[in-house]
C-alpha cells in the first residue's frame, strides 16, 4: 500500500513539475509576443501618421525594449543570451513590414549604423569562442583539434540547439573549401579514406555536371524569365559550393582510434563515435552488405563507394549525418587507405580495452 501511495505521489510531483515548466515557456515567449502583437496594432493605428515621436517609441520598443524584455525572462533559463539577437531581428523584420515608409526614419538610421556593427560583433565573438575552444581541446586532448567538433561546441553555447548543427555545417563548408588548404598530418592513431576510394574525383564530377546543367538550363529559362534563371543560377553555384567543401573536409578530418572508443568520420557528411565495448568484430572485407535497416555505409554515397572494412556491434549505435539526420546501424561498412594497419591497430586497442 506504501509503494501505491509513493508511486502515486511521484507521478503527481512530475506531472506538476511539467506544469510550472509550460508555464514558464508561456511566459517566457507569450510576454514578447503580446508585447510585438501590440506594437503591430499600434502600426496598423490612424495614430501613426505624422506622429514622429510615436514612429521613434514604437522603434525603440521594437528593437531594444522587447527583446531586453525577453532577455530579463530568460537570462536565469538554459535557454542560451544570444537568442535576443534574433527576437531583435524580428523585431526589425516587423518594422520593416508594418511601419509606413515615411515612418521609417529610426529604423533605417538603425539598418544603416547599429546592425552591421551587431553582425561584425556577432561574428568576433563566434571567431573568439571557436578559438578558445580549439585551444581548450588541444590541451585536453593533446593532439590536432577538429574544427567542426570546436565550432558545433561553441554553437551550443550561443545558439538555439536546433539552428547549431545548420549553422556549422554552413560554415564548416566555407572553412574546408576556402580556407583550411593546409595538408593534414596524419598521428599515429589516424587514418585517412580519401586517397585510394576515388571520391574526391566523384565529388569534383558532380561540380561539373552541376556546371554542365546550370548553363544550359540559364539559357533555356532566360527566354522566359530573366530572374527565375538567375535565381536557378545562384543556386546552383552555391550547391556547387557545398559540395566542394565536403570533398575538402574529407582531407581534414581522418578516422580516429582513441584510447577508449574510436570516431569515424566521413567529411563533415557523417560522423559517429563508437566504444571498444561496443565493438564485436571487425572484418576486413570488400562483399557486399545485406540490405535491410541496421546496415549502412559510413559514405552517403552508398554503393557508388567501395568499402574495405566492416565492423560489426553488439548493439545499435546512431550515425549522425548531414543537418543531424541521425541513422541506426549495427553494422557499418567503410574505407580505409591503409585497411591492414588499421586492423592491426583496432585489434591492439580493443586487446587493451577488455
Amino acid at each position: 500500500m506504501g509503494k501505491i501511495i509513493l508511486w502515486f505521489f511521484l507521478i503527481k510531483k512530475t506531472e506538476m513539475i511539467r506544469t510550472i515548466n509550460i508555464n514558464r515557456n508561456l511566459i517566457k515567449f507569450g510576454v514578447p509576443l503580446v508585447l510585438l502583437g501590440t506594437l503591430i496594432l499600434l502600426m496598423k493605428s490612424s495614430s501613426l501618421n505624422g506622429n514622429d515621436t510615436l514612429s521613434f517609441a514604437i522603434t525603440t520598443d521594437l528593437l531594444l525594449t522587447v527583446p531586453l524584455v525577453y532577455f530579463l525572462l530568460i537570462r536565469k533559463s538554459k535557454i542560451p543570451n544570444t537568442t535576443v539577437i534574433p527576437v531583435m531581428i524580428i523585431g526589425l523584420i516587423i518594422g520593416s513590414y508594418f511601419l509606413p515608409p515615411e515612418s521609417q526614419t529610426y529604423l533605417s538610421i538603425f539598418k544603416t549604423w547599429a546592425l552591421p556593427i551587431i553582425e561584425i560583433s556577432i561574428l568576433t565573438f563566434v571567431i573568439i569562442k571557436v578559438r578558445s575552444a580549439i585551444r581548450k581541446y588541444k590541451r585536453l586532448q593533446g593532439s590536432t583539434p577538429d574544427f567542426f567538433n570546436a565550432l558545433k561546441s561553441t554553437c551550443y553555447d550561443i545558439l538555439p540547439k536546433k539552428l547549431v548543427l545548420p549553422f556549422a555545417t554552413e560554415v564548416a563548408v566555407f572553412y574546408y573549401g576556402f580556407i583550411n588548404w593546409k595538408t593534414k598530418k596524419l598521428n599515429d592513431n589516424e587514418f585517412s579514406y580519401h586517397k585510394r576510394s576515388g571520391t574526391p574525383a566523384l565529388f569534383y564530377a558532380f561540380i561539373l555536371i552541376i556546371g554542365i546543367e546550370t548553363i544550359a538550363i540559364h539559357f533555356l529559362l532566360t527566354r522566359w524569365s530573366l530572374i527565375a534563371a538567375w535565381i536557378l543560377t545562384a543556386l546552383s553555384i552555391y550547391s556547387a559550393i557545398q559540395v566542394f567543401g565536403f570533398a575538402k573536409s574529407l582531407t581534414q578530418r581522418p578516422i580516429t582510434i582513441n584510447q577508449e572508443s574510436i570516431t569515424l568520420k566521413y567529411g563533415i557528411l557523417n560522423e559517429v563515435e563508437i566504444p571498444f565495448s561496443d565493438v564485436d568484430k571487425i572484418e576486413l572485407s570488400q562483399k557486399s552488405l545485406a540490405k535491410d535497416k541496421l546496415t549502412k555505409t559510413l559514405s552517403p554515397l552508398g554503393e557508388l563507394e567501395s568499402h574495405n572494412v566492416i565492423i560489426h556491434l553488439k548493439k545499435e549505435n546512431e550515425l549522425m549525418g548531414l543537418y543531424g539526420v541521425k541513422k541506426k546501424f549495427i553494422i557499418l561498412g567503410f574505407h580505409v587507405d591503409e585497411p591492414k594497419k588499421f586492423s592491426e591497430r583496432m585489434k591492439c586497442s580493443l586487446q587493451h580495452s577488455v
